[in-house]
């Protein structure tokens, strides 16, 4: 048994060895993995420490090596982040006004950027956003699931953003933290399901305090950089004014453009103050709209800028800082200044600091953002001071400009002004001093002076030219142009100023330029209005440009000899004014007595054939009393006739009417009219037939005629009168020649005004109005008939007019059969409407006598009632001009007319002549006739306005209720 054990017991062993020794082997290779992956955990740590270290480092080498840029800051601080985090994307914001603006982003899905940047540049979360939840506990702040989270569930935009369109579930939020106060976060989020670790939250707040520690340097970098930059700007505009004292000009650019570049600002604008207005001295921006805009009208009126920003800093004088101009009260009442900064500037924040001197506004800066970004109080403080050295470089600027324009003005001056005091009407002698002084104080070797005369420039004064070339210089005349000096000054209206006219390509250099060896030339032009009445030219034989204070002073003394050139033509139109005047009294006296004369003589004759009229019974002598009484009424006609052509050229109600005819007509007109008056004088007239056509208006074209041959009647003592055509081209010229006295040259141009009138045509006899030929003037201008005359004293005359000629018609044509007279007037019921019983009494009699049936009243209501009466509808009204109680005819012809409800056709009468009169009567649209009215004239008129109307005697209308 005991062997048998012993054999038993060495398997038994062996198995207890080998198991042992696979149990070690097991736990042998169970060491060397734990030991391996002890390994790999500390090479990951390793990794991962190196990682966040080089990022560190690469951070920080950012920082120093480029302070200012915070966007490549930001942007390496996020990639890092979001990469070494194992986060999909990031996001980095920066806290301003209680809300986050977007610093930079990483990777972030196009859908979602599209999104963030369609909203408002500062985003407000709600309550439940992520970015709510850091902005009130300035803690780190993770969610596991977006999509689980409050925020989601209740569609917070945000967070919905983020989930649907961002595809992020895991997020975490660590914020940017000063002194306690929160000015940023960055924020990076997974598109799965995973918490973010501790290291990696740690790793985010040192990330944090690296983007703290940037935006603190660039801070004080950029307060440091801001000073040496205000010190440069002030350096600027102090080297500025030293080197232009006295010019305002540069020193208000440079310190506006410095304001603005300093200050941040895109736009600015400097302004004096002007009484109640401000004037833009100075413009700044990129905008050519906003530049121009003040360039084109820089003078703004307070009265027309009221509650707008620049108002206002005017009523308080203090700093006006407007953080949106859009949301101004002046944009929103449409203030044309306003509207113009915002639209044509892109114009949003604006701040207006004033300039004062001891507590006088004087004006004040301006200066605009394009984005909605409110200025610092730095930015005001240096706004600030450039409105204090600007009133400091305006009062210098004012001491200086001061004493040297005293000096200038008492050094080149005191000659000329004692020479226009002693010679204000001696304009040669100004002239001649002007153009001493100018050349002797502006240091030139010639000077000249041209004045305007028509549309040429010829010389009118000079100093220092050599006696051949001041010859030349009298001869010359010349028109604006460039090829000389003056001609490009008068053509520019500006001064002109060549250094060498060698070299000048446009400059046409004679003869004697080149002989005298003129070299550099100063124009200046005399403006007057604005339109250049002279020039002044100053000549070097030496290339040497003229400097500034010369160029002023020679603009000082072309004033003045426009001011010397101005008070004589002053004097001479005073002087013409009253030789003009006194004319006119004369003219006047002898009209007066004139149409005293020809009213009293048909007037006289009308008492004396009236009186003869009731109580002769023979029927052949009332007959002929009746024509002569006819004859007397026509010669009052023909007076106020001229009278009344006047006005209506005076009132512009002449239309000419132009139609063809043959001259025939006109020739045969004239010599039945005047063959009885020119046998009763013995004098001969005769009339050339002609059988040319012309197109023109026949009744203004025979009141030519009529006028031409009646004075050629009238001042005709012996001799003829002929009447005849020729042809001139295109033209007919009509002549009227006779064999008077003649007109001398110096009174052919004058016997064409009004109430000229040449001597009595004989001893004893007055002769016309003076109206005749004034009318023929006027009549010819308005019909395009150019008048001539042709005259020798003791010659007789030649008057024409030249009318145009058009095809001449066939024999048929020229034979006019006379036309077949049509009377519309009888039986016809005509409303009369004066406020003379007389006048009532005159036509209702005229009127009868014609076949009409009549109705007359003193004003429309009067009418009416009569119509209303009778219930009959009138065919025609015919109202005076003028009518009792202030009222018009046209006003009761238009009553008239709408208590009847129709149209009827209508005229006026009146004996007032005026063009007011005229021109009121045009404009209604009623034909007027001027008082005392031929019997002929009112049938004629009356059937022209009854032939297209139709005699209805069974019409009536309505009884007033």
């Amino acid at each position: 048994m005991r062997r048998r054990s012993r054999a038993s017991s060495k398997p038994t062993k062996a198995r207890s060895r080998k198991a042992k020794t696979r149990k070690a082997a097991r736990h042998s290779s169970s060491s060397v993995d734990g030991q391996e992956t002890e390994v790999t955990r500390f090479r990951r740590e390793r990794d991962e420490a190196l990682e966040r270290e080089t990022a560190t480092s690469e951070v920080l080498r950012l920082i120093s090596k480029s302070p200012s840029d915070l966007e490549l800051v930001f942007r390496s601080i996020l990639e890092n982040a979001t990469r070494i985090c194992e986060a999909k994307f990031g996001v980095l914001h920066l806290y301003e006004d209680g809300g986050f603006r977007v610093g930079t982003t990483h990777n972030a899905p196009s859908a979602f950027a599209q999104a963030m940047a369609r909203r408002e540049p500062i985003f407000r979360p709600s309550p439940q956003h992520p970015l709510a939840r850091v902005a009130a506990t300035k803690r780190v702040v993770q969610i596991s699931d977006i999509a689980a989270d409050a925020a989601y569930k209740q569609r917070d935009p945000g967070a919905v953003r983020l989930v649907e369109l961002a595809g992020a579930r895991s997020l975490i939020a660590v914020p940017m933290l000063r002194d306690d106060a929160l000015i940023g976060d960055i924020v990076i989020y997974r598109q799965e399901v995973r918490l973010f670790t501790n290291k990696q939250i740690e790793l985010l707040t040192n990330f944090a305090a690296q983007a703290v520690i940037a935006i603190e340097n660039a801070r004080l970098l950029n307060e440091l950089r801001q000073s040496l930059e205000q010190q440069t700007a002030t350096a600027d505009v102090l080297r500025v004014i030293s080197s232009s004292p006295g010019e305002l000009e540069p020193v208000f650019q440079a310190m506006l453009e410095n304001a603005t570049r300093l200050c941040d600002a895109k736009l600015g604008n400097l302004f004096l103050r002007e009484g109640n207005a401000f004037r833009a001295v100075a413009v700044h921006g990129p905008s050519t709209a906003f530049v121009e805009w003040y360039r084109r009208e820089p003078l703004i009126e307070l009265g027309d800028v009221s509650r707008t920003p620049l108002a206002r800093l005017a009523g308080s004088k203090e700093v006006q800082h407007i953080f949106d101009l859009r949301e101004d009260q002046g944009y929103f009442e449409g203030n044309p200044r306003i509207v113009a900064i915002v639209e044509s500037g892109d114009a949003r924040t604006m701040l207006g600091v004033p300039m004062l001197k001891a507590d006088e506004l004087i004006g004040a800066f301006f200066i605009y953002r394009q984005e909605v970004r409110p200025f610092t109080d730095k930015h005001i403080e240096l706004v600030t001071n450039f409105a204090s050295q600007a009133v400091i470089a305006i009062e210098n600027t004012r001491l200086l400009n001061e004493l040297r324009e005293s000096l200038q003005q008492q050094t080149a001056t005191a000659d000329v002004f004692k020479v226009i005091s002693r010679s204000t009407f001696d304009l040669q002698t100004v002239l001649d001093t002007l153009v001493e002084s100018a050349a002797r104080l502006c240091e030139a070797d010639m000077a000249a002076i041209h004045r305007l005369r028509g549309t040429n420039y010829e010389h009118a004064a000079s100093h220092g030219l050599p006696l051949e070339f001041h010859e030349d210089m009298t001869k010359i005349r010349f028109e604006p142009g460039r090829g000389t000096i003056a001609g490009r000054t008068a053509l520019e209206r500006n001064i002109v100023h060549v250094t060498d006219v060698l070299d000048d390509a446009e400059y046409s250099l004679s003869d004697a330029v080149k002989k005298v060896g003129i070299r550099t030339m100063l124009g200046v032009p005399l403006l007057r209005e604005g339109v250049p009445i002279g020039i002044i030219v100053l000549m070097r034989r030496a290339v040497r440009r003229f400097s500034h204070r010369q160029i002023e002073l020679a603009t000082t003394f072309a004033d003045q000899a426009v001011i010397a050139i101005e008070n004589v033509r002053l004097f001479d139109d005073v002087q013409e004014k009253s030789h003009q005047l006194e004319l006119a009294n004369t003219y006047k006296s002898r009209f007066l007595a004139a149409a005293s004369h020809d009213l009293r003589q048909p007037l006289h004759a009308l008492n004396l054939f009236i009186a003869q009229l009731r109580t002769e019974t023979n029927p052949a002598e009332r007959t002929r009393l009746v024509e002569h009484i006819d004859a007397a009424v026509g010669s009052v006609n023909d007076l106020f006739d001229a009278l009344l052509d006047m006005s209506k050229l005076d009132a512009g109600v002449l239309t000419p009417n132009l139609t063809e005819f043959p001259i025939k007509r006109l020739l045969e007109r004239m010599e039945t009219t005047f063959a009885e008056a020119a046998r009763e004088k013995g004098l001969c007239l005769r009339v050339v037939p002609n059988r040319a056509w012309v197109r023109s208006d026949f009744m203004l074209l025979e009141r030519i005629a009529l006028n031409l041959v009646s004075n050629a009647v009238r001042y005709t003592a012996r001799g003829g009168v002929v009447i005849g055509c020729r042809r001139r081209g295109g033209r007919l010229r009509i002549d009227v020649w006779d064999s008077g006295v003649g007109i001398a040259e110096d009174q052919q141009r004058k016997i064409f005004g009004e109430f000229y009138q040449l001597a009595p045509p004989e001893p004893g006899r007055l002769g016309g109005l003076g109206l005749g030929l004034s009318i023929v003037d006027r009549l010819g201008l308005l019909l395009k008939h150019p008048v001539e005359l042709a005259s020798r004293p003791g010659k007789g005359s030649r008057f024409s007019v030249s009318v145009p000629l058009v095809a001449t018609r066939g024999a048929i044509a020229d034979a006019e059969p006379p036309a077949t007279f049509a009377d519309h007037v009888k039986g016809r019921l005509i409303v009369v409407i004066d406020d003379d019983p007389l006048v009532l009494e005159g036509m209702r009699g005229i009127l009868r006598s014609w076949g009409c049936r009549v109705v007359t009243a003193a004003s429309d209501s009067a009418a009416l009632a009569r119509l209303t009466e009778e219930y009959s509808q009138p065919d025609l009204i015919i109202s005076d001009y003028r009518l009792a109680d202030g009222k018009m005819g046209i006003e009761a012809i238009d009553c008239l007319r709408a208590a009847l409800g129709s149209t009827v056709p209508a005229f006026l009468i009146s004996g007032d002549t005026g063009p007011e009169r005229l021109r009121e009567a045009t404009a209604s649209g009623y034909y007027l006739l001027h008082k005392p009215v031929p019997p002929m004239a009112l049938r004629t008129t009356l059937n022209r306005l009854l032939k297209d109307t139709k005699m209805e005697r069974s019409q009536t209308i309505r009884r007033p209720v």
